[in-house]
């Protein structure tokens, strides 16, 4: 007979089941870790623990180079210990194309996002200068941006409107209703601008404290403005809640409503800024050229835009071409509620290769003409020295990491995006390949900065952060020209960085 064991049999217990788990899925991570050359982490649970620090700092202490940097950086301003002299040198302000003169002064936007204005007013002072023989001269800067502010106010009660149904925490009415009324702007908003109120000498509607100083009334404004569109939405739904108005007789009511409220608006702006000409009222400029001849001029705004601001290449007959890798190459972009003028031209962008901008660029110079365009000017740049330039900054070299973001990678994950408008007024060819080494830029931030004002951008900084070059229809390729007016355009949610104001 065989005979039963003295002991029972006890079940495993759970728990050393759950670690016989945990181990082999251990031993099963670190082999493909090991496949792919990464080692295992040291924090199972993701915690940030103290022998993650410890593994670091022994790496640190084995590496002089990091332990020199330790001993100058903790008390040095990396962008001034870091700027790379070779860099510096091979940056040289030199260029073999360029405009046939200087405009002047170097304009200075101060303290406000107004960049796209000056570009533009920069752009067009070209023409007006040269018709007029004058050795100095700028549009009003200040009166394009009170007819764009005055209007986006307008704007975005208009949307305030169209979206009362939303609920108030709607993704949508939360982003409209943060940079509601922002100085910044595109392209095509300055041609609404520009086609409605025309330009005016700066002496006809100088600057004032809050054209240079404009968080001010930006904060008054959007408190205001926000207060208006919540006005605006109840009084929607009070309509709305009464079935014998019809949706003609409500937007009438809305429409007059959102007028009384515009009224505190301009009375703030025009206190602030100053009331600006009307664009069909006659002024009288009087001026001196650059002989020290007396000269005078009256008409209206828009008769002086049309008069004297352009010669062939009219700011309406331009567009933009854009270089954003996310997106297809070829085809017409816009962005879902960007404007300022109500009913107006919408920003319209055409996306093409980043050498079609370059070759926009060449050309537009080549034929005498300044070129507009946008960038993200704070991206390996300096200020006081006016450089551009990827490798301005010795950054993997000290600290041994590499930037491996592409310019698709910083759109996506908002590293970069549209910052600054500026004017291209040189580019420097190699002599042998015909190709762009670096551009002249004509900034809007004074002369104590840069060289009196002038910066200079590489090739490379322009394949990087440069997004945008405005031009004229007539010096575009035939078939970028074809997609802009074709008009078949792919719309891009309101919050995209191809939105954001330079």
């Amino acid at each position: 007979m065989g005979s039963a064991s003295s002991k029972s049999t006890q079940p495993a217990h759970p728990e050393t089941h759950e670690s016989e788990k945990t181990s082999l899925a251990m031993c099963e991570l670190s082999s493909s870790l090991a496949e792919l050359s990464i080692s295992a982490p040291i924090s199972a649970d993701g915690a940030l623990s103290l022998s993650n620090v410890n593994a670091w700092e022994e790496a640190v202490e084995k590496s002089p180079k990091l332990q020199l940097a330790r001993t100058i950086l903790n008390h040095s301003n990396i962008r001034e210990s870091l700027l790379s002299r070779s860099a510096r040198i091979a940056d040289a302000r030199v260029f073999n194309v360029e405009l046939d003169f200087e405009t002047a002064p170097i304009t200075n936007q101060r303290s406000s996002g107004r960049c796209w204005l000056f570009a533009t007013t920069n752009v067009l002072r070209y023409n007006v200068m040269k018709k007029l023989n004058l050795s100095d001269f700028q549009l009003s800067q200040a009166y394009l941006f009170f007819w764009d502010k005055l209007n986006k106010s307008n704007y975005y009660l208009e949307l305030s409107i169209q979206h009362a149904d939303l609920p108030v925490d709607d993704r949508l009415l939360d982003y409209l209703s943060d940079e509601l009324i922002s100085d910044g702007g595109q392209w095509d908003m300055v041609v609404n601008l520009l086609e409605t109120y025309g330009v005016v000498p700066q002496p006809i509607y100088p600057e004032s404290l809050h054209s240079s100083l404009s968080s001010p009334i930006n904060t008054l404004l959007k408190t205001k403005l926000r207060e208006h569109a919540l006005i605006l939405r109840n009084l929607s739904a009070s309509l709305r809640a009464n079935p014998a108005f019809s949706e003609e007789a409500i937007l009438t009511t809305l429409r007059s409503k959102k007028e009384e409220l515009l009224k505190e608006v301009y009375i703030v702006m025009t206190a602030t800024l100053g009331v600006p000409p009307k664009p069909s009222t006659k002024f009288t400029w009087d001026y001196y050229d650059k002989d020290g001849k007396p000269g005078s001029w009256t008409g209206t705004p828009q008769e002086f835009y049309k008069a004297f601001a352009y010669d062939k290449y009219s700011p309406a007959d331009s567009f933009s071409l854009i270089n954003d890798p996310r997106n297809a190459y070829g085809k017409l972009y816009t962005v879902d509620k960007l404007g300022n003028l109500w009913g107006g031209r919408p920003v319209l962008y055409v996306n093409t290769e980043i050498e079609n901008l370059k070759n926009a660029v060449v050309k537009q110079l080549k034929v005498g003409h300044p070129v507009f365009f946008g960038c993200d000017v704070g991206q390996f740049s300096d200020r006081q020295l006016g450089i551009m330039d990827p490798a301005l900054f010795e950054y993997e070299a000290t600290f041994d990491i590499k930037f491996g973001l592409t310019k698709a990678d910083r759109l996506q994950t908002n590293e970069s995006s549209m910052t600054h408008a500026m004017v291209i007024s040189g580019v420097h060819l190699d002599p042998k390949t015909g190709r762009p080494v670096r551009y002249k830029v004509e900034n809007s931030w004074g002369d104590a900065v840069g060289d009196k004002g002038y910066f200079v951008m590489t090739d490379a900084w322009f394949e990087q952060f440069v997004y945008q070059v405005v031009i004229p229809k007539a010096l575009a390729p035939k078939e970028l020209v074809k997609v802009f007016e074709a008009g078949e355009k792919e719309v891009l949610p309101p919050w995209d960085p191809m939105g954001s104001l330079a």
